[in-house]
C-alpha cells in the first residue's frame, strides 16, 4: 500500500515557503506521494454545500485563497526529485480537453514521469457557471468524453477524435507524457456513475469515505463499495483484479465521530491502535494507497504531525 499526504494548495498554508517546506519534507520523510485539489473559483464558502464534511463547510480557514492545480504541482514538481503528484482530483470539465491534454503531457514530463491524474466530474455548480463552458448536467458526460480524448491525444501519433463536446484532428501533441502508455488515471467519486467510469477506464478507484451522499465511512459500506467497482469492472470486460482502490482520509482520531449512521465503527476514528488496524484492514480489503490530510494550523505543526503519525501509526503497519 502506498502511503501518501495531502499538500495544502489553499488557505494559510499556500504561502510559497509554508507549501514548498512542506513538500520537501514529506518527500524526505518517504512517503510515496502528495496531493493536490483543484478548484479555480468558489462562492462564499460560509454557505454550506461542501459534501465531504457533516457541515457542509469546508475543513480549511481561507479555502477561497487557492493555487491553480496544475500550476501549483508544476512548482512542486521543482521542487522535489521523486514523489509522485497526484491531481487530488482534476475536475476535467475545467479545462478544454486538448489544453488539458497538453498541461498534464507537460506535466509528466517536467516532473519526469512522477504525474498521476486523478480526475472527477465536479460537483460545485456556482464554479462551473463561472468557468465551464459546457453545461453542469453534462458533466459526467463531458468528463467521460475528455478522458477518451486525452488517452487518443497521448497514445497516437496523428490523434483524431468527434465527439459531442471536442474534437480535433490534424494536430500533433508532443511531447507524450514519459509514462507509458500514458499516467496513471485515478477515477474520484464515489456515485455510481463513477464506479462505472473507474471500471471503463481507470487505473484505481479513489473515493473520499466521507461523501454525505455516498457513505464509505466504515468497513461494511467500504467493501461494498470495492465489491461493486470490481463487479462492473468484470462488466467492462477488463480483470477486477487489476483494478487499484486509492482512498482520502479527511480526518482522523479524536476529529472523526466514532459510530457511523449504520452503527459500525467509523473508520480512522479512535486511539493509534484503531488506526492502525484499519491501515490493515483496508490494505486486505484490496485498497492500494491511502492519503491523509494532517490538517495543522501551520507547516511546522503539520510537519510535526507527519512525522509523529509516521512513527506511530505507518511505520507498525
Amino acid at each position: 500500500m502506498q502511503i501518501g499526504f495531502n499538500l495544502p494548495n489553499s488557505g494559510p498554508l499556500s504561502a510559497i515557503a509554508d507549501m514548498t517546506k512542506i513538500a520537501i519534507e514529506g518527500e524526505a520523510m518517504g512517503f510515496d506521494y502528495l496531493t493536490m485539489t483543484d478548484h479555480v473559483v468558489l462562492p462564499d464558502t460560509k454557505v454550506p454545500g461542501y459534501p465531504y464534511s457533516e457541515s457542509g463547510e469546508f475543513y480549511e480557514s481561507a479555502p477561497t485563497e487557492r493555487h491553480e492545480q496544475l500550476i501549483g504541482m508544476a512548482y512542486v514538481a521543482a521542487k522535489t526529485t521523486h514523489i509522485r503528484l497526484v491531481a487530488a482530483v482534476l475536475v476535467v470539465p475545467h479545462r478544454p480537453a486538448v489544453l488539458a491534454a497538453k498541461m498534464l503531457a507537460t506535466l509528466d514530463v517536467l516532473s519526469g514521469g512522477r504525474l498521476v491524474v486523478g480526475v472527477g466530474a465536479g460537483w460545485l455548480k456556482t464554479e462551473f457557471d463561472a468557468v465551464v463552458t459546457t453545461p453542469f448536467a453534462d458533466r459526467g458526460a463531458v468528463t467521460d468524453e475528455y478522458i477518451d480524448a486525452f488517452r487518443v491525444l497521448w497514445t497516437e501519433p496523428a490523434p483524431r477524435f468527434v465527439g459531442r463536446f471536442t474534437k480535433f484532428d490534424g494536430i500533433v501533441l508532443e511531447p507524450k507524457p514519459i509514462q507509458r502508455p500514458y499516467p496513471p488515471i485515478w477515477i474520484g467519486g464515489e456515485s455510481g456513475p463513477s464506479v462505472r467510469r473507474a471500471a471503463r477506464v481507470g487505473d484505481a478507484w479513489y473515493p473520499i469515505g466521507s461523501n454525505n451522499q455516498h457513505l464509505l465511512d466504515t468497513l461494511p459500506r467500504l467493501k461494498a463499495g470495492i465489491a461493486r467497482l470490481r463487479k462492473a469492472t468484470a462488466e467492462a470486460g477488463r480483470d477486477p483484479a487489476a483494478m487499484g482502490v486509492a482512498f482520502r482520509v479527511k480526518r482522523y482520531g479524536a476529529a472523526v465521530p466514532p459510530v457511523a449512521s449504520d452503527g459500525e465503527r467509523r473508520l480512522f476514528s479512535g486511539s493509534e491502535a484503531d488506526l492502525i488496524g484499519d491501515f490493515r484492514a483496508l490494505r486486505d480489503a484490496g485498497v492500494t494507497a491511502l492519503d491523509i490530510d494532517f490538517g495543522r494550523p501551520t507547516a511546522s505543526a503539520v510537519i510535526a504531525e507527519m512525522r509523529r503519525f509516521k512513527a506511530a501509526v505507518i511505520e507498525k503497519i
